[in-house]
This record gives C-alpha cells, structure tokens and sequence, in this order.
C-alpha cells in the first residue's frame, strides 16, 4: 500500500497549445472544479492577510452550496493574519496539505504539517502564519455555529490525520473507511470534515441520496464519481460541490487509494424559517 499523499494546486497557466476541453461541469445539483482550472489568474487576496493567495472552491449562494465556503489557502514565506476571521459566529477547520502552518489558537502555539487538522469554534482567538521558507498550503472551511437549545459551542482541537484511527464502514472488510475527527453524535458539532479512504476496486455500493451537503476534495488517486444522472471521472487535486439530495456513489480507481476530505453538516433541524411559500 502506498503512504497518504495530500494533493495541493500548483497554480501556473496552460500553454496556448492545450485544448480548451475539459471536465469542469456546474449544474443544479452538483459541480466539478477539477485540478487543472486551480491556476494563477483564479486567485482571491483576502483583507487582513500578508503574503497569502486563496481559491474559493465553495461559497454560499441561494439554491447552491448553502451551508459553507472552502477555501485552499496558499501562505508564501511570512504570510498569514492575525485576524483571519471576520465573521462572528463562525467556526472552522484547518486541514494543512502542503508546508508548514504555525498556529496560535487561544493562546496556544501549534505547528501542522501535511495531514495537520484543527478545529477552530466560533469566537476563538487565533493566527496563522508561515514561518518557513518555503510555501505552506492548506484548506479552511467555513460554517456559521448554529446554537441550539442547552448547547454551548464545541471546544477547539488541534490534531493530525495520522494520529487518527480509521472506521470501516460494516460489511467492506475494510475496503471502505472514515477517519473521523469529531464524535457525530456529539450534538455540539453541527458539521463535520473527515477524510474518507477507498481501497482501489472498492465501491459506494448505492447511490446516497440525503439532506447533507457536500463538499469534497480529493487528496489521492482517482475514481469514476455517480453525481445525479451522471458518471464523472476524477482525481486528486479536483473538488467536487454536492447539493443536498444529489444521488452521489462512486468505484475507485487504481493503483493508489481514493482518498477525499469531506465536509458535511449534520446534528441540526432544518430551518422551516427558510422556506419560500
């Protein structure tokens, strides 16, 4: 078995020669951003941060990705903020993909390197920066903290993928498992970023169709994706946007292991204050 890799953009842009055809798809129900449109003239620069370039990969729009953003941040040499977030009420997860990211959360200094994780809950105090010399990327997803009733917000942690035991799914013998990094019944947590392992040859044996919203990008290998009515070729480095209720299973290709992180939420009512009449 080969060792987890995580994938990071490279940024750069096409030669004039290359085809204009690709795999990128936006629809109703899902989105493709493969690796290949995660170029240079994409970026977003952010307020408040020093030496730092970003792709947003998912942002809330009405009738699409609802619930969070997504972002691959890219941190040059001595880049990062002292205030990253500026909405009240937010929360994170920081999942380091590529560098070194120094991380100082309520008054406590951590240092992630690839496969790094943090959760980050709303009205924390926290920085980021890189104090290397070379480029620190990772992912930053975004959610507002839904309160609920006799609930506080869920405590902050810092950990890292390796650190973690994976779950088998039953009955897959282990050809399919989640390394979960928060309890799901844990009613604090009203969203969750794991990481999800596929063996090469293994499947998501039906098509889930459910109320969670998905955003999933793939760390490694490849797989052939099911995404409502359509079968979708993918590999690492894409990032793929579910709408709640797509149909969505997939096969995984060889000869590494399909590995994704992947954001949900979970543990709330929906909001029937929302509903159009």
């Amino acid at each position: 078995m080969t060792p987890p890799t995580y994938h990071s953009p490279t940024g750069g842009l096409p030669p004039q020669s290359q085809l204009l055809t690709g795999r990128a798809h936006f629809t109703d129900a899902y989105a493709v951003l493969p690796r290949g449109t995660m170029r240079d003239i994409v970026t977003s620069f952010l307020p408040g941060w020093k030496n730092t370039r970003l792709w947003i990969l998912a942002r809330p729009l009405s009738g699409f990705a609802e619930t969070f953003s997504q972002y691959i941040m890219e941190l040059a040499p001595d880049g990062g903020s002292d205030t990253p977030e500026p909405e009240k009420g937010a929360q994170g997860v920081l999942f380091v993909t590529e560098g070194e990211l120094a991380l100082t959360l309520n008054g406590s200094a951590h240092t992630l390197t690839p496969g790094g994780y943090a959760y980050i809950p709303p009205g924390a105090n926290w920085s980021v920066w890189n104090r290397s010399a070379g480029k620190t990327l990772f992912h930053w997803i975004r959610k507002m903290w839904e309160p609920a009733a006799d609930l506080t917000p869920p405590d902050p942690f810092v950990t890292r993928e390796q650190d973690v035991e994976p779950d088998p799914m039953p009955d897959t013998g282990g050809a399919w498992a989640t390394t979960r990094f928060v309890d799901p019944c844990d009613m604090r947590h009203d969203m969750c970023v794991n990481i999800v392992t596929l063996k090469p040859g293994a499947v998501i044996p039906f098509a889930e169709t459910h109320v969670m919203e998905h955003g999933l990008y793939i760390l490694q290998g490849k797989a052939v994706y099911r995404l409502n009515q359509d079968w979708v070729e993918v590999e690492a480095g894409d990032f793929l946007w579910l709408r709640a209720f797509c149909p969505q299973a997939c096969y995984a290709g060889g000869p590494d292991d399909f590995r994704y992180l992947l954001y949900k939420d979970i543990n709330r009512h929906p909001r029937l204050s929302l509903a159009r009449t």
